[in-house]
């Protein structure tokens, strides 16, 4: 499967700084790719130099097998994107944003605004000036804007930002809708996991301005881990039953409260008699598999 999107030792540097560095990213045809990492990781950085909007300090940028100059535009014009917040002419109304930036892009396919306005939620208030649109409604109106055009590639930086769940939801079947009917491939940042691990196919995680994996979700799920969870009041005291009565030494204390055992030998049942024994209080215990968030969350812990 050929890479849509293909990095070589992204870099760029502001003020000195080295916002990204040496950022080897591959996004293949025809999939959903979730760009992860914390605020500050980089990934809008590197979104805008895909995008043409920033010129990489080092490194290349390749986009359906050519490598992005100043002047690739026949290749820009077949991605749609949304980098940051979306901007429109206020004055004008959602619908007459969508038609200027049809003629703009030369594309001219009739009823393309009112079903692309209708996708996204917005028919009621195509004739709205953009200024009276709240948050969501800009950001599902950009959203609109970047598949107008039936884009080959699209890329989107955080498109669920101030969203209801049922507007999050919207833009997710949306996402595969297009993944699947349309063949378009999609790349996608976010900071909400479970949203990302929904509708990925393939994640890659940046932390401190470098990729720390790229993996795909088949892989994520075929090596879960399973666990038991345990809550209770005392956290010290459990650990010390844990360690000294029970002789177990594979687990680890997350926070005042949590733990998660992950020795496949004990059983709840087992693990509760004892503790209760010792008069360790529970307020929670069942058995569960390491998730998205879980594998995030290690390959950023170790960097931290």
């Amino acid at each position: 499967m050929s890479n849509i999107i293909q990095t070589y030792q992204l870099t760029k540097t502001i003020d000195g700084k080295e916002i990204v560095k040496d950022v080897n990213l591959h996004v293949k045809k025809g999939e959903i790719y979730g760009f992860l990492g914390p605020n500050g990781a980089g990934k809008t950085t590197v979104m805008k130099m895909i995008t043409n909007l920033w010129k990489p300090t080092a490194g290349t940028v390749a986009l359906f097998g050519e490598e992005l100059t100043p002047t690739s535009y026949e290749v820009l014009k077949r991605m749609g994107s949304v980098i940051e917040f979306p901007c429109f002419y206020d004055h004008m109304s959602g619908k007459e944003n969508l038609q200027l930036h049809c003629e703009y892009m030369g594309y001219y396919m009739p009823d393309s605004v009112d079903k692309t306005l209708a996708m996204l939620g917005l028919s009621e208030a195509a004739k709205k000036s953009v200024k009276k649109y709240s948050l969501g409604m800009k950001q599902r109106l950009g959203i609109a804007r970047a598949i107008l055009c039936r884009p080959e590639l699209l890329v989107l930086d955080e498109p669920t930002n101030g969203l209801d769940p049922a507007g999050m939801k919207q833009i997710r079947d949306l996402l595969q809708m297009l993944c699947t009917e349309y063949g378009m491939t999609i790349l996608i940042s976010s900071h909400i996991l479970s949203e990302v691990e929904s509708i990925a196919d393939t994640i890659g995680v940046i932390h401190h301005g470098m990729m720390r994996k790229e993996i795909s979700m088949k892989e994520i799920s075929e090596m879960n881990t399973e666990y038991i969870a345990l809550d209770v009041e005392d956290i010290k005291k459990a650990a010390y039953v844990l360690a000294e009565q029970m002789n177990l030494n594979n687990f680890k204390v997350f926070d005042a409260h949590n733990i998660r055992i992950y020795d496949d030998k004990i059983t709840t049942m087992e693990l509760s008699k004892v503790l209760t024994e010792n008069e360790v209080d529970i307020c929670a215990i069942g058995r569960k598999s390491e998730r998205l968030e879980d594998y995030f969350l290690k390959l950023t812990e170790e960097t931290v």
